[in-house]
Protein backbone atom coordinates (compact mmCIF):
# COMPACT_ATOMS: atom_id res chain seq x y z
CA UNK A 1 0.00 0.00 0.00
CA UNK A 2 0.98 3.46 -0.74
CA UNK A 3 1.54 5.13 2.59
CA UNK A 4 1.38 8.69 0.86
CA UNK A 5 -1.76 8.25 -0.69
CA UNK A 6 -3.08 6.45 1.74
CA UNK A 7 -2.72 8.92 5.04
CA UNK A 8 -5.36 11.26 3.01
CA UNK A 9 -8.19 8.28 3.68
CA UNK A 10 -10.33 7.79 6.28
CA UNK A 11 -9.88 4.35 8.28
CA UNK A 12 -12.96 2.98 7.29
CA UNK A 13 -11.68 3.74 2.92
CA UNK A 14 -8.55 2.27 4.27
CA UNK A 15 -10.40 -0.91 5.68
CA UNK A 16 -12.48 -1.45 2.30
CA UNK A 17 -9.69 -0.75 -0.11
CA UNK A 18 -7.76 -3.56 2.42
CA UNK A 19 -10.67 -5.86 2.16
CA UNK A 20 -11.26 -5.40 -1.59
CA UNK A 21 -7.55 -5.90 -2.57
CA UNK A 22 -7.12 -9.66 -1.18
CA UNK A 23 -10.60 -10.42 -2.61
CA UNK A 24 -10.02 -13.52 -4.91
CA UNK A 25 -5.96 -13.33 -4.65
CA UNK A 26 -5.85 -16.19 -2.11
CA UNK A 27 -5.19 -14.23 0.78
CA UNK A 28 -7.17 -12.86 3.31
CA UNK A 29 -7.62 -9.10 4.10
CA UNK A 30 -9.06 -7.82 7.76
CA UNK A 31 -9.00 -4.91 10.00
CA UNK A 32 -8.87 -4.30 13.74
CA UNK A 33 -9.13 -1.46 15.83
CA UNK A 34 -5.50 -0.60 17.31
CA UNK A 35 -6.82 -0.63 20.90
CA UNK A 36 -7.72 -4.11 20.24
CA UNK A 37 -4.12 -4.92 18.79
CA UNK A 38 -2.71 -3.39 21.67
CA UNK A 39 -4.60 -5.81 23.75
CA UNK A 40 -4.11 -8.88 21.64
CA UNK A 41 -0.28 -8.01 21.96
CA UNK A 42 -0.27 -7.93 25.34
CA UNK A 43 -1.91 -10.86 25.75
CA UNK A 44 0.02 -12.64 22.93
CA UNK A 45 3.18 -11.87 24.46
CA UNK A 46 1.87 -13.59 27.90
CA UNK A 47 -0.01 -16.14 26.27
CA UNK A 48 1.73 -17.21 23.59
CA UNK A 49 -0.18 -20.54 22.33
CA UNK A 50 -3.41 -22.03 21.91
CA UNK A 51 -5.91 -24.71 20.78
CA UNK A 52 -8.72 -24.04 18.58
CA UNK A 53 -11.19 -26.82 16.89
CA UNK A 54 -11.73 -26.40 13.18
CA UNK A 55 -15.47 -27.83 12.39
CA UNK A 56 -15.37 -30.11 9.21
CA UNK A 57 -18.28 -32.08 8.29
CA UNK A 58 -18.92 -34.86 11.17
CA UNK A 59 -16.15 -33.49 14.02
CA UNK A 60 -13.33 -31.13 13.65
CA UNK A 61 -9.70 -30.91 13.40
CA UNK A 62 -7.87 -29.29 16.73
CA UNK A 63 -5.36 -26.10 15.10
CA UNK A 64 -2.51 -25.20 17.13
CA UNK A 65 -2.23 -21.70 16.96
CA UNK A 66 0.68 -19.34 18.04
CA UNK A 67 1.01 -15.32 18.65
CA UNK A 68 4.29 -13.85 17.76
CA UNK A 69 2.90 -10.34 16.83
CA UNK A 70 3.42 -9.14 14.48
CA UNK A 71 2.58 -12.52 13.19
CA UNK A 72 -0.09 -15.02 14.17
CA UNK A 73 1.08 -19.03 13.10
CA UNK A 74 -1.65 -21.82 12.49
CA UNK A 75 -0.72 -25.58 11.96
CA UNK A 76 -2.48 -28.48 13.00
CA UNK A 77 -1.80 -29.63 16.54
CA UNK A 78 -0.68 -33.55 15.06
CA UNK A 79 1.96 -31.89 12.67
CA UNK A 80 2.96 -29.72 15.88
CA UNK A 81 3.28 -33.38 18.23
CA UNK A 82 5.06 -34.50 15.51
CA UNK A 83 7.89 -31.82 14.45
CA UNK A 84 7.60 -29.11 17.53
CA UNK A 85 9.22 -25.94 16.10
CA UNK A 86 10.04 -27.55 13.00
CA UNK A 87 6.19 -27.97 11.60
CA UNK A 88 5.86 -25.78 8.88
CA UNK A 89 2.55 -23.31 9.26
CA UNK A 90 -0.82 -24.03 7.02
CA UNK A 91 -1.47 -20.51 7.52
CA UNK A 92 0.22 -17.42 8.69
CA UNK A 93 -1.18 -13.65 10.11
CA UNK A 94 0.44 -10.68 9.18
CA UNK A 95 -0.68 -7.36 10.96
CA UNK A 96 0.29 -3.97 9.99
CA UNK A 97 0.60 -0.87 12.39
CA UNK A 98 1.41 1.62 10.36
CA UNK A 99 -1.80 3.61 10.72
CA UNK A 100 -2.23 2.45 14.10
CA UNK A 101 -1.80 5.93 16.01
CA UNK A 102 -3.18 8.13 13.17
CA UNK A 103 -5.74 6.41 12.32
CA UNK A 104 -7.01 3.55 15.18
CA UNK A 105 -6.69 0.82 12.48
CA UNK A 106 -4.64 -2.35 12.02
CA UNK A 107 -4.15 -3.73 9.16
CA UNK A 108 -4.00 -8.21 8.70
CA UNK A 109 -3.04 -10.16 5.63
CA UNK A 110 -3.67 -13.80 6.36
CA UNK A 111 -1.93 -16.04 3.70
CA UNK A 112 -2.55 -19.72 3.87
CA UNK A 113 0.51 -21.46 2.82
CA UNK A 114 -1.15 -25.45 2.48
CA UNK A 115 -4.68 -24.70 0.47
CA UNK A 116 -4.27 -28.66 0.89
CA UNK A 117 -4.76 -28.27 4.38
CA UNK A 118 -6.74 -25.22 4.77
CA UNK A 119 -9.61 -23.08 2.95
CA UNK A 120 -10.04 -19.23 2.72
CA UNK A 121 -13.04 -19.43 4.49
CA UNK A 122 -11.92 -22.03 7.62
CA UNK A 123 -8.23 -19.69 7.71
CA UNK A 124 -10.60 -16.29 8.17
CA UNK A 125 -13.31 -18.41 10.88
CA UNK A 126 -9.63 -19.34 12.37
CA UNK A 127 -7.82 -16.34 12.79
CA UNK A 128 -11.36 -14.34 14.23
CA UNK A 129 -12.27 -17.14 16.36
CA UNK A 130 -8.57 -16.96 17.60
CA UNK A 131 -8.74 -12.87 18.34
CA UNK A 132 -11.98 -14.00 19.83
CA UNK A 133 -10.25 -16.34 22.69
CA UNK A 134 -7.64 -13.29 23.38
CA UNK A 135 -9.99 -10.18 23.51
CA UNK A 136 -12.85 -11.45 25.29
CA UNK A 137 -11.96 -11.25 28.88
CA UNK A 138 -13.88 -14.81 29.66
CA UNK A 139 -12.57 -16.86 27.05
CA UNK A 140 -9.02 -15.64 27.43
CA UNK A 141 -9.37 -17.45 30.69
CA UNK A 142 -9.26 -20.57 28.67
CA UNK A 143 -6.22 -19.06 27.24
CA UNK A 144 -4.47 -18.44 30.31
CA UNK A 145 -5.10 -21.83 31.26
CA UNK A 146 -3.74 -23.78 28.90
CA UNK A 147 -0.81 -21.29 28.89
CA UNK A 148 0.23 -21.21 32.72
CA UNK A 149 -1.68 -24.27 34.35
CA UNK A 150 -2.01 -26.83 31.39
CA UNK A 151 -2.52 -30.02 34.22
CA UNK A 152 -6.17 -27.80 34.38
CA UNK A 153 -7.28 -27.10 31.05
CA UNK A 154 -10.12 -28.96 29.47
CA UNK A 155 -10.51 -28.83 25.49
CA UNK A 156 -14.23 -29.82 26.20
CA UNK A 157 -14.21 -25.97 27.60
CA UNK A 158 -13.13 -24.53 24.21
CA UNK A 159 -15.59 -26.59 22.58
CA UNK A 160 -18.46 -25.17 24.90
CA UNK A 161 -17.10 -21.86 24.50
CA UNK A 162 -17.68 -22.57 20.53
CA UNK A 163 -21.27 -24.19 20.71
CA UNK A 164 -19.31 -27.45 19.03
CA UNK A 165 -20.73 -31.18 20.16
CA UNK A 166 -18.18 -33.08 22.22
CA UNK A 167 -17.27 -35.68 20.76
Amino acid sequence: MDLNRAKNRSPEDLASIWDDYHLGRGHIGLTMKAELYRLLEQRGSDCRYFVIPLWRGSGYTTMFGQVQLPYMLFTGLEDYKARGTQASPYFTASFYTEFAESKDLVLIRGDIVFTSKLTGEEAKWLLETTQSFYLNDVRYKLVECFNKEPWDFEFKDVLRALDMPIL
